[in-house]
């Protein structure tokens, strides 16, 4: 019989994160458990309110299936038990890491892929004035990609700082949706002279329709208008690339097959991540190999990690080791 264990964390951030919603210092996670004998599968969610999710609310879903676990639910009927999100996230995985450990493979190994390798990963600037993230750009400018936080107004600042700060990295943006189709015509060839590779998610999801009218000189990215393999349809014609988040997919198993259905639908493919700590990037990066862009920062930018956590060296992510994941 599989036991189920689930429990809720917070983990520090170093010093603050902002985006275009607000400011948090602190990320709050939940942890689930698989225990089969002697052998125990770990996952990792991250709850996110923009998606009406709470510590809450996601381990109330976990521990409405506690029976069904018990009983002897496996992965694939986990798919229709819940919703995509961040409960069937932490399931999904820690079902894979359980799989791992009691057959002795890795899970790349039990997914017919090749050897893992490491991978250059964006490192994200939290949304500041133009001269803070000057600075932190000044501080990260050894890093090959930075991610830049930004919300509409004074943005043009803030990525003349950054670039001014790091000459020589690659530059992609997010504006959480912050940004409106008069800012994006504003703003769009004035990051294209400043050498701004991706811009992801400019426009609210309720209203990307406006993205099939405009110009998209530098490639656009779906993030809160993508979380499934259902939602490609509604993204297709309106972006260049989406990013996949397993939160959003709800764990390993839908994120492997949205984007195998993405690139059929030739669209780019970024992997990304909620701040959390490394068992949540963990399986993301089996989704992020070959991908054109990979943002699996979250572990760097808080105050600890979990034990044997992912290796970051160099703008690189390393494959997770068997004490952490898979």
């Amino acid at each position: 019989m599989t036991e189920l264990v689930v429990s809720a964390e917070s983990w520090p951030i170093r010093g603050s994160f902002t985006i275009s919603r607000g400011a948090k210092t602190k990320v709050d996670v939940v942890l689930v458990e698989l225990v089969d004998g002697d052998f125990k599968g770990y996952g990792e969610c991250v709850p996110y309110a923009r998606y009406g999710e709470s510590c809450n609310s996601v381990t109330e879903q976990v521990e409405s299936l506690r029976q069904d676990i018990e009983q002897g639910m496996d992965r694939i009927q986990l798919q229709h038990a819940l919703p995509p999100g961040a409960a069937r996230n932490a399931l999904d995985c820690a079902f894979w890491d359980l799989q791992a450990k009691v057959s002795q493979q890795r899970v790349w190994e039990l997914l017919g892929l090749p050897s893992m390798q490491p991978m250059t990963t964006a490192y994200t600037l939290s949304l500041d004035s133009p001269e803070n993230m000057y600075k932190a750009a000044l501080k990260n400018a050894d890093r090959p990609l930075l991610k830049l936080k930004l919300a509409g107004e004074g943005d043009i600042e803030r990525v003349r700082g950054v670039r001014k700060g790091a000459p020589k990295a690659r530059l992609i943006v997010d504006a959480n949706e912050g940004w409106d189709v008069g800012i994006y015509r504003r703003l769009v060839p004035e990051l294209l002279q400043l050498g701004v590779e991706m811009i992801e998610q400019p426009l609210p999801a309720a209203g990307d329709q406006a993205l099939l009218k405009l110009e998209r000189p530098i490639p656009i990215c779906a993030d809160e208008s993508c979380h499934a393999s259902e939602s490609l349809k509604q993204v297709v014609d309106r972006y260049d690339m989406i990013n996949i988040k397993l939160d959003k997919t709800g764990g390993l198993t839908e994120a492997l097959r949205l984007r195998k259905a993405a690139e059929a639908g030739g669209l780019q493919i970024m992997v990304g991540c909620m701040l959390a700590t490394s068992l949540a990037m963990a399986p993301a990066t089996l989704v992020a190999q070959g991908a054109a862009i990979v943002d699996l920062d979250g572990p760097l930018l808080l105050e600890r990690d979990r034990p044997s956590g992912l290796r970051f060296d160099r703008g690189l992510v390393f494959p997770p080791q068997r004490g952490l994941w898979g």
